[in-house]
């Protein structure tokens, strides 16, 4: 089996999502007083790498340059390396990933947590790596 998707792409959403994987929801407080906003003002708030839109929007573009049946691919390597499919059953989750009838992939795909690791194990199962590819060594 030969994955349709060039490896430099997956490599690429891979970095992109380790980026997301690594950043937080923010500790600040929703809530306001007659004052303004309550906030905690913790010393060490600046050391956190909070959520934010830029990551998402990036593998969001990435995902979108691609043909459905690679993004497709994308979701079945990410079961695959989550252990919802083996590599035997390759086919089979590529059929499941493209069913019209279920969540949209990138939904699938961003609700995903640790999608850096279960791409990367899925790309292991077909003994491949990004090693050395672009900003991964």
């Amino acid at each position: 089996m030969e994955l349709e998707t060039p490896l430099d792409m997956i490599c690429r959403i891979i970095v992109r999502a380790r980026e997301w994987d690594a950043q937080v929801p923010s500790n600040e407080p929703d809530e306001v007083d007659e004052d303004g906003p309550i906030s905690t003002d913790d010393e060490y708030d600046v050391l956190i790498d909070e959520k934010n839109d830029s990551v998402e929007a990036e593998i969001e573009a990435a995902l979108d340059d691609l043909a459905e049946d690679q993004r497709a691919e994308i979701l079945a390597l990410a079961w695959i390396g989550n252990g919802t499919f083996d590599i035997s059953d390759w086919d089979e989750a590529i059929s499941e990933a493209a069913d019209p009838d279920s969540d949209p992939i990138l939904e699938q795909l961003m609700d995903m947590p640790m999608l850096a690791a279960y791409l990367d194990a899925g790309l292991e199962a077909f003994d491949l790596s990004c090693d050395g590819i672009g900003q991964i060594e």
